[in-house]
C-alpha cells in the first residue's frame, strides 16, 4: 500500500507547549503516511507587537531566509514555517476589501506551502485544515489537492475575534470540503445543514498519564483539604464553567469542600468563590501534576456552561476524568450524551446536588469500570480511523480504486 502525502494547515503551532488536536493528528497520519504540518503565517500585527517574543523573532528570520523554514520533526512529519509575512486584515468592516486582503494573504501562504511541497515531493496531496482560518477559504482552488479535509472541533464563529468575518468564511469552507470532519454530534449537525458529507468522527485522548491502577500519592496541598472532595482541573474561566452554578452548590452544601484547580481568568479571580471557606484554590499544575489531584477527588466534575462556544464542545477532561477510575458529575449537553451511562448529568442547580449526593452516598463500582473501559477506547486510532472511511465514503471511484490513507484493518 502506497504511502500517501497529507498537509495540514493548523490553527495551533507545532511548537505549542500544550498538547492540541492537530498535533495528535499528525502523529497518527505519519504512522502510515508523509504529514506536512504548516504553522501559521506571521502576520504584520504579530510582527509589530510581538516582536520580543522568541517564536514571532524566529518566524522573522524565516522570512529573511536566514532560519530554516521546513524542517523534519518526528518520523515521516515535516514542519512548515510559512516564509511570509501576511496583512492583518480582521478589522477591516468592507467585506469585499476584506477578502481582497485574504486572497492576497492566500496566495503568499498558498507559495510557502507549494515549494515545502515541491521540496518533498508531495505530489497530489490531500489537504485537512484545522478550523476557522481565513486564507483557508483559497487553498483548495491554489492548492488543487486530491481531497479537502474540513476539521470542526469548535464553534468558532462566536468567538469575538470570527465574529466579524468568521460566519461568511465557515459557510464556504464547509461548502467546499469533500469532507468535514468533527469531533461531537452537535458539531456534525451544525456542519451538516452546509455540507452533506459531514461525520463525526469522535475525540482521540492521549491518557498515557491517567491510568487507574497507577498509584498517586495525595498531594500535600489536597491533603490539607478536609472530605468529601468535589474537584475541577482545567482553566477556570466564564467562558467555559457556570461560575453562578459553582457559587450555588458551595453555598447549599457547605460540607462539601471544591477544590478548583487550574489557573483562573480575571471573573473567577474577582468571584465570591474566593471568600467561602469551602472552596480552595490550588492553583496551576503542571499536566504530570493532574492525575494524582483527580484520583483522591472523590467525584470529579465539569459545571460547563452553556452557551454556543461550549454546545458543540468535547471535555476531554471527562474521558481523564473517567479513565482514572473516578465518579464523575457533569452539566447535560448534546455532546454529553456519550457519557450518559458513564458519568451523572445534571440540568440545573437541583439536579446537581442530587447527583452529587447519590454518588457520594452509593457510588456506583460498575459505572467507574465502564468508565474506565469508555475512556481507553477514545484514542486517536479510532479517530483517525472514522476519518480514514469518510475519506473513502465521499470518493466517487469504485471502492477498490480510491487510494487508501492507511492499510485497512
Amino acid at each position: 500500500m502506497n504511502q500517501e502525502n497529507i498537509i495540514m494547515l493548523c490553527q495551533q503551532d507545532w511548537d505549542l507547549k500544550l498538547g492540541t488536536n492537530a498535533r495528535n493528528l499528525a502523529r497518527e497520519f505519519a504512522r502510515h503516511n508523509r504529514v506536512l504540518y504548516v504553522n501559521m503565517p506571521l502576520d504584520v500585527s504579530a510582527l509589530v507587537l510581538g516582536f520580543r517574543r522568541p517564536a514571532v523573532r524566529q518566524r522573522f528570520r524565516v522570512l529573511l531566509g536566514w532560519a530554516q523554514g521546513l524542517t523534519y520533526v518526528e518520523p515521516n512529519v515535516w514542519l512548515c514555517t510559512p516564509d511570509c509575512l501576511v496583512l492583518s486584515i480582521n478589522w477591516l468592516t468592507s467585506a469585499r476589501l476584506f477578502s481582497m486582503g485574504n486572497k492576497l494573504n492566500a496566495w503568499l501562504l498558498a507559495r510557502s506551502i507549494r515549494k515545502a511541497a515541491r521540496t518533498l515531493g508531495f505530489d497530489a496531496p490531500y489537504l485537512l485544515q484545522d478550523g476557522l482560518i481565513f486564507q483557508g477559504t483559497e487553498l483548495r482552488r491554489l492548492l488543487k489537492p486530491r481531497k479537502f479535509i474540513y476539521y470542526l472541533r469548535d464553534y468558532m464563529v462566536t468567538v469575538p475575534y470570527f465574529r466579524r468575518h468568521g460566519p461568511a468564511a465557515e459557510a464556504r469552507l464547509l461548502q467546499q470540503a469533500d469532507v468535514v470532519a468533527a469531533n461531537s454530534a452537535y458539531l456534525t449537525d451544525y456542519a451538516h445543514q452546509a455540507n452533506p458529507h459531514s461525520y463525526d468522527i469522535g475525540q482521540g485522548c492521549v491518557l498515557a498519564l491517567y491510568q487507574a491502577e497507577t498509584w498517586h500519592e495525595v498531594p500535600a496541598d489536597l491533603a490539607a483539604v478536609p472530605l468529601p472532595r468535589i474537584g475541577y482541573t482545567g482553566f477556570l474561566t466564564t467562558v467555559r464553567l457556570d461560575l453562578e452554578l459553582l457559587l450555588a452548590l458551595a453555598r447549599k452544601r457547605p460540607d462539601y469542600h471544591l477544590v478548583l484547580v487550574g489557573p483562573e481568568d480575571a471573573d473567577f479571580r474577582q468571584s465570591a468563590l474566593h471568600e467561602l471557606p469551602n472552596v480552595h484554590f490550588l492553583g496551576n499544575k503542571t499536566p504530570a501534576q493532574l492525575p494524582a489531584y483527580v484520583q483522591h477527588f472523590d467525584v470529579c466534575i465539569n459545571p460547563q456552561a452553556v452557551n454556543d462556544v461550549t454546545q458543540g464542545n468535547y471535555p476531554l477532561k471527562i474521558d481523564e476524568y473517567l479513565a482514572m477510575g473516578r465518579p464523575v458529575v457533569a452539566t447535560r449537553t448534546r455532546t454529553m450524551e456519550v457519557f450518559a451511562d458513564y458519568a451523572y448529568l445534571a440540568g440545573n442547580q437541583y439536579e446537581w446536588l442530587a447527583q452529587l449526593a447519590q454518588v457520594l452516598v452509593a457510588p456506583d463500582p460498575g459505572r467507574a469500570a465502564r468508565g474506565v473501559a469508555l475512556a481507553q477506547s477514545h484514542t486517536w486510532a479510532a479517530s483517525v480511523a472514522k476519518l480514514y472511511a469518510a475519506v473513502r465514503a465521499v470518493s466517487p471511484a469504485p471502492a477498490a480504486l480510491v487510494p487508501a490513507l492507511a492499510p485497512a484493518r
